[in-house]
């Protein structure tokens, strides 16, 4: 499939980025490789695949448990501004 950089300064715009044109025309070249990926898996047959590769193996991902965390000062020393006991975050809606 076919991109063009006009496509992707269309994608940047959503996204609310910009880019040079060489910089756009970088992650043409990317895109299309990804896209020509996608079209390459669609020609393969997974019939008879399960979709389960770990359906024999032990999970290692822990239980998870909540936890009260008693030291606030501790929790929030990364945070840049807070208010009462919320932190403080930039509007994401225009």
């Amino acid at each position: 499939m076919k991109i063009n950089i006009e496509t992707v300064h269309h994608m940047a715009k959503l996204a609310k980025l910009k880019f040079t044109d060489t910089e756009a025309e970088s992650f043409r070249e990317d895109f299309e490789k990804i896209l020509t990926h996608f079209e390459n898996i669609e020609e393969e047959d997974f019939i008879g695949i399960s979709l389960n590769a770990f359906e024999n193996s032990k999970s290692a991902l822990r239980k998870d448990e909540r936890q009260v965390f008693r030291n606030k000062e501790e929790l929030f020393q990364n945070a840049k501004e807070m208010k009462e006991n919320y932190i403080v975050v930039p509007k994401v809606i225009e």
